[in-house]
C-alpha cells in the first residue's frame, strides 16, 4: 500500500515504520545475519516531481545521510518516479534506526515526496555482496 492510496498521518507513519523496523531486524537475525556488524541501511524516497526529491536529499545530506544517485522508474501505472536512497551506516539497534526513519518521514511530508521505508543487506560470513558477484562474473 503506498501511501497515495490511504493517507496515513506523519504520527502514525512512524508508529507503523517502527514496527516494520522491528520486523525487519528480527527478519535478518533470525536468518543468522551478524548482530554486532555494522549495516548500510538504505532509506527509500521517491517522487513524480525530480524538484521535490532534489530539495529532499540536499536536506537529508545536511542531516549526514549519505545520498546515492536518483533514478528513474515507473509505478504500476506506467508513471514516471524518480527514486533514490539516503543511507546511514549503523547497527541494527531499532532505536537508532527509528531515529532515521523520522527524520526521513518527516522530510517526506515536508517536500511532499513518499517515503517508502528501509532495507539493509545481510551480513555474515556467507553473505554475498553486489561488488562480489560482479567479480564472479569477470
Amino acid at each position: 500500500m503506498s501511501q497515495e492510496d490511504e493517507y496515513l498521518s506523519v504520527e502514525a507513519l512512524i508508529e507503523l515504520q517502527q514496527e516494520e523496523t522491528r520486523g525487519i531486524i528480527q527478519a535478518l537475525l533470525e536468518d543468522g545475519s551478524e548482530p554486532e556488524a555494522r549495516y548500510e541501511i538504505e532509506h527509500h524516497l521517491f517522487a513524480e516531481d525530480f524538484a521535490k526529491l532534489e530539495k529532499a536529499v540536499i536536506e537529508a545530506f545536511k542531516m549526514g545521510f549519505e545520498v546515492l544517485e536518483a533514478e528513474e522508474a515507473e509505478d504500476e501505472d506506467g508513471q514516471l518516479l524518480y527514486c533514490c536512497d539516503a543511507t546511514m551506516e549503523s547497527a541494527l539497534d531499532p532505536k537508532a534506526i527509528d531515529e532515521q526513519a523520522e527524520k526521513m518521514i518527516r522530510l517526506a511530508e515536508k517536500y511532499d515526496i513518499i517515503y517508502d521505508g528501509w532495507g539493509t543487506y545481510y551480513e555474515g560470513e556467507d553473505a554475498i555482496y553486489p561488488d562480489d558477484e560482479e567479480e564472479d562474473e569477470a
